[in-house]
């Protein structure tokens, strides 16, 4: 007689015990699943609106290698007295000011992008170094020539760096 009750709550409890487990991989499923959609959302939702302070961070840096490029510095700065040695400072300090002004704007660049902004940067106060240390050069209008003439024979860091940049835009649409 016990064998027959063990049986029969068996065969009550065994469909229910499977019901139940399926029940629970669906729920769970589900649950899972609608995280998911909810977290994409939040995800994508984040992204649309970062994207425009992202292009502005973009914007501003490249309005900063435009500034930095020696061709346009060169002529936007001129030098105050004709000591090649302060106009070199005075260069270099300007470069420094502008680098600061938008130091900020990393956080919203990708790593790779941020070291090509900032060797574009060392590479163009170098060239004007260079350029300085040069017997030739004895005035800051001849140090301006040496720079320009410099940049007769290669491209300039702040192009390629703006090269760069807009390959990255481009990977953000």
């Amino acid at each position: 007689m016990e064998t027959t009750k063990i049986l029969e709550i068996l065969s009550y409890s065994i469909p229910s015990i499977i019901t139940g487990l399926v029940a629970f991989y669906f729920f769970n499923l589900h649950t899972n699943n609608e995280e998911g959609r909810r977290r994409y959302l939040l995800n994508k939702e984040a992204q649309k609106n970062a994207l425009p302070i992202r292009l502005q961070a973009f914007e501003r840096m490249t309005l900063f290698l435009e500034r930095i490029n020696p061709s346009k510095l060169l002529i936007r700065i001129t030098p105050l007295s004709e000591d090649k040695h302060d106009y070199e400072n005075f260069i270099i300090a300007q470069i420094e000011q502008e680098f600061e002004h938008n130091l900020t704007q990393q956080i919203y660049l990708s790593d790779d992008c941020w070291t090509i902004i900032i060797t574009a940067k060392n590479a163009t106060i170098q060239m004007i170094r260079k350029a300085n240390m040069s017997d030739k050069v004895d005035s800051a209008n001849k140090l301006r020539e040496a720079i320009l003439n410099d940049l007769m024979d290669k491209q300039s860091p702040s192009n390629t760096a703006i090269s760069y940049l807009k390959s990255e835009i481009s990977q953000l649409w």
